[in-house]
């Protein structure tokens, strides 16, 4: 069921936009939704989030868009879906975005090769549609990580935790997520010229730790649990489902082989911290979700969206679709208070709970 509109309401910021700003592309004259008071019309912003089986998008990706559309245009209406890993669904929430008066869509797509007919659908309406987080090829931007690099930078982190010797197992993203096929390319291009074999290679239908859980336990009954040097995990959820196999399988938490992992969840740096996991990617969101805002926010105003945008990301061209395309970064035992607690993406006392208290004092977290 969607979701209510969400009325944003903050101070205002006036949107600075580049000296050397480029004009839309593929732009259509953007809708407007209610009364803003003064007999105008409101601008109406959607976000469309495809699931939320990652922590990521109710709890960083969500509010960070909406805070910034509403410093940036306090005028401006949002209306919000989360698709629950349901494409149909999130075709339906497109439309009722659409029948809302929606004139920007910031589209996060359950299947991004087949979003394309959504788009067309806003572009028909008269919406301009931003691909957030997954490239949609028929979108007029886009914006991400380079999800290539994410693959490559995982892949390198477990070789070198392994020596570059022993066998893994590997667990990919849903098949219908491009990003997936992206993580998956860039990880294989690191394996397949290593010292490390495959064991399987698993690709989970809809990224959930429950499907990770499932296919570790049954390895572990074609498998002895030390013919598993290392494991491949995608992502954070699929990690701690990794963990709960292992451990549910008698191997000791302390005796746990290399885990990798994405998004820099909670749970996962607590991982990391108490040596259950060896390492994850931190994309820090609000740089993506904050870029997405002022695009979306230019688009709405009909202004010119800057070719820097406010947070130093310079346009380019990505598979055809302009985009800005941000770095990741490896987060390990080492660097957690440099990176995640430095930026403000979590406090050391969100960390620092409970039995994981002992871990951060070790790092020299307090």
């Amino acid at each position: 069921m969607s979701r209510p509109s969400l009325r944003i309401a903050a101070a205002g910021v006036v949107l600075l936009l580049g000296a050397g700003g480029l004009s839309a592309c593929g732009a259509n004259d953007a809708q407007t939704g209610g009364d803003s008071g003064d007999g105008a019309e409101s601008p109406v912003i959607a976000l469309l989030l495809p699931e939320s089986k990652t922590t990521r998008y109710e709890a960083f990706d969500r509010p960070l868009f909406e805070a910034k559309v509403g410093e940036l245009c306090a005028e401006c209406e949002i209306v919000y879906y989360n698709a629950d890993q349901d494409e149909a669904k999130q075709s339906q929430q497109l439309d009722t975005a659409i029948s809302e008066g929606a004139g920007v869509i910031v589209l996060d797509p359950v299947n991004g090769a087949g979003a394309g007919g959504m788009v067309q659908s806003a572009h028909d309406a008269g919406a301009e549609v931003i691909a957030y987080d997954r490239l949609i090829k028929e979108a007029d931007y886009y914006m991400s990580f380079d999800n290539e690099t994410v693959g490559t930078m995982q892949a390198e982190a477990l070789v070198e935790a392994m020596g570059d010797k022993g066998s893994i197992l590997m667990l990919n993203g849903a098949p219908s997520d491009p990003n997936a096929a992206q993580f998956k390319a860039g990880a294989h291009s690191v394996l397949d010229e290593s010292g490390v074999k495959i064991l399987e290679e698993y690709d989970n239908p809809d990224w959930s730790p429950e499907n990770a859980q499932t296919f570790v336990t049954d390895m572990l009954s074609k498998y002895d649990a030390d013919e598993i040097n290392g494991v491949y995990a995608a992502n954070d959820g699929q990690a701690g489902g990794v963990v709960a196999a292992l451990t549910g399988g008698g191997v000791a938490a302390d005796a746990l082989p290399p885990i990798t992992g994405q998004d820099a969840e909670l749970a996962a740096i607590q991982r990391i911290l108490a040596g259950e996991q060896s390492m994850t990617i931190y994309k820090p969101i609000p740089i993506e979700a904050e870029t997405a805002a002022e695009v979306a926010v230019a688009l709405a105003n009909g202004d010119e969206v800057g070719e820097t945008s406010e947070t130093g990301i310079t346009q380019s061209d990505y598979e055809g679709v302009t985009s800005y395309i941000f770095e990741p970064i490896v987060v390990t035992k080492d660097n957690v208070a440099d990176t995640v607690i430095a930026d403000g993406f979590y406090s050391a006392d969100d960390i620092c709970t409970g039995e994981y208290a002992q871990a951060c004092e070790a790092a020299g977290i307090s």
